[in-house]
């Protein structure tokens, strides 16, 4: 590791005010309710069970100052990065060795969803591994998202912002290193693989962002079965992906308004993540790290930073038929060493061969026995572990 660019980077501590706490809780009082959905299962959206028991722990238990406590107890900057004011934690590792790791959360996260892998990734002998195992952590907020800035312009697409991360590892003194990323934060690793900047030695990600593109083999039964997952999501489970890849400052006034509202919108993203959250509320029984809490830390600070219509628009940038990015040429697939795992509750349980398909380099592949869509935040423990057999031929 060579020694950190001099240029700006700030300590940052998260306060939040008591009267937006207080405006948080008097607007969940204040919310209006539809009447109840006429099936029985999610297929008409967020059921008003669920949410209701959400906004009833939202206002009446749940302690709102907890984002800002959890962040606060770890070491986050800001620095400004092509226009944009970076928010990051970072944590150095007292291992000897440690390998540099920078990892990008998705949507509808945060790096709330990263907090809990902290301790298990920068300090491993006290959760199962070895000194040798240790990571240096680098978990930014992209661009719109939580604590970072808003863009003011467009073209903050998936590739500006490995760029970002790329300069970003440089001024903390970072020459070689490794990318993980899930959901949005996977194609954030994706692209930081194509660009293949100096001392990036290898990427992992838990959502396979080729297979996006629909353009995967079909030969076998897992193929099939696979490419059937994808076809059902891209059907009936999609919806807030087309509305914020087109219309994101439409949602975006709703989300900005209404905190229900907000959380709604959030907690339909997949069907294996909606029926967790949904139990964890409405029956109090969490799945893993998905508790009541844990899931209102990652819209309370979506809810108190107001970029509930900022994140939108990274899908417009990333996804939609009129952004910049839908105009450019995709580089081609890296051969920078690739590292992925199948969680079995993910959208579409990838098969190996369409990793392999993808990525010309694969030196690992796992397929583990929980976890779903929001790997990270769900099994923190089994996904550090994760991560230390992904890379650790890489050391």
């Amino acid at each position: 590791m060579s020694t950190a660019v001099e240029i700006d980077i700030r300590p940052y501590h998260l306060e939040i005010p008591e009267e937006q706490l207080a405006d948080l809780r008097r607007r969940i009082a204040a919310t209006r309710w539809p009447s109840k959905e006429l099936v029985d299962d999610r297929s008409q959206g967020v059921q008003r069970e669920t949410l209701q028991a959400l906004a009833r722990y939202w206002a009446a238990e749940y302690d709102a100052h907890r984002p800002e406590m959890r962040l606060n107890a770890l070491p986050q900057f800001t620095t400004e990065i092509d226009g944009v004011d970076i928010h990051f934690i970072h944590v150095k590792s007292e291992h000897e060795n440690a390998l540099p790791l920078i990892m990008t959360h998705g949507w509808p996260g945060s790096i709330m969803e990263l907090v809990d892998s902290v301790g298990p990734l920068t300090d491993p002998t006290a959760h199962g591994g070895k000194a040798e195992d240790a990571f240096h952590l680098v978990l930014p907020s992209l661009p719109g998202y939580g604590l970072s800035g808003e863009p003011a312009e467009t073209g903050w697409d998936l590739g500006r912002t490995a760029r970002a991360w790329t300069e970003l590892m440089h001024r903390l003194g970072y020459t070689r290193y490794v990318a993980q990323g899930g959901d949005v934060g996977a194609g954030v690793t994706d692209a930081m693989g194509r660009q293949a900047p100096d001392g990036l030695i290898g990427i992992h990600t838990n959502l396979l962002v080729p297979a996006l593109g629909g353009t995967m083999p079909t030969n076998t039964d897992e193929e099939r079965a696979a490419a059937a997952q994808l076809a059902t999501f891209g059907k009936s489970g999609n919806g807030y992906f087309v509305e914020m890849a087109n219309r994101p400052q439409t949602i975006g006034y709703a989300l900005l308004d209404s905190p229900v509202a907000l959380a709604a919108w959030m907690i339909d993203h997949d069907t294996d993540a909606y029926y967790k959250i949904a139990r964890a509320f409405v029956d109090g029984r969490p799945s893993g790290n998905l508790t009541r809490d844990h899931i209102l830390d990652n819209i309370t600070l979506y809810w108190l930073t107001g970029t509930g219509a900022s994140a939108a628009r990274s899908y417009w940038e990333a996804y939609g038929p009129d952004a910049p990015a839908a105009k450019q040429k995709p580089l081609p697939a890296t051969t920078i060493p690739f590292g992925f795992t199948t969680f079995p509750g993910e959208i579409w349980k990838t098969p190996r061969s369409w990793v392999e398909a993808s990525y010309p380099n694969v030196v690992y592949f796992n397929e583990v026995e929980k976890g779903g869509h929001f790997a990270a935040w769900e099994e923190p423990e089994l996904f550090a572990s994760e991560m230390r057999a992904a890379f650790t031929s890489l050391r």
